[in-house]
């Protein structure tokens, strides 16, 4: 999770909502569905997280395949009404995300039970863990990844429109503040 956050950008919300289909090998593109102001994007995936994402999706494969044998599993949830045109595909690897929770829950309102992704708070609890064991001592949530790989790819030389479609950002504006982080220096 937090190569992905740190190496695209990611915020939380599209961390999470991440599904397996959502990772193409052959182009080494994530796509991001519905960020923030419900945009899509793609961004390039290095060669270097191949491995660990086929490891994750291997994890996943083993829940659905829990997840099927339980009578009463419904299925994932799908967006809007693919359930309809795609009334399989809830239970199909693809549709599964990428980072599920750990345990299979009723839905509200339609007491199916589905298993859904982790919830964002397990994110940033995640990182603390991470950072505790790791012993770094400065509190690193998840808005500090995206920023650090905003600045970073400004230091190694990219235009300040590449990193905006990077970050999915509407406003070059909101990007533009990456500059004057750089241009301040550390400690300032």
């Amino acid at each position: 999770m937090a190569a992905l956050m740190y190496g695209y950008g990611l915020r939380r919300i599209e961390l999470v909502r991440l599904r397996v289909k959502d990772v193409d090998f052959q182009f080494s593109q994530l796509h991001i569905w519905q960020g923030k102001g419900m945009k899509h994007r793609l961004v390039t995936l290095v060669p270097e997280l191949h491995e660990p994402i086929r490891y994750q999706i291997q994890q996943v494969k083993q829940h659905l395949q829990r997840d099927l044998a339980e009578h009463h599993y419904c299925g994932v949830f799908m967006p809007k009404a693919l359930d309809k045109k795609y009334p399989n595909a809830n239970k199909q690897l693809p549709w599964q995300y990428l980072f599920p929770a750990h345990q299979l829950n009723l839905e509200p309102g339609t007491n199916k039970l589905r298993r859904h992704h982790v919830h964002e708070t397990s994110v940033n609890k995640f990182l603390a863990k991470v950072c505790g064991a790791a012993n770094i001592s400065k509190q690193v949530g998840s808005h500090v990844l995206r920023h650090s790989f905003a600045t970073h790819l400004l230091q190694s030389g990219a235009d300040i429109r590449t990193v905006q479609e990077q970050l999915g950002h509407a406003d070059v504006k909101t990007t533009e503040i990456y500059t004057h982080v750089l241009k301040r220096g550390p400690g300032e």
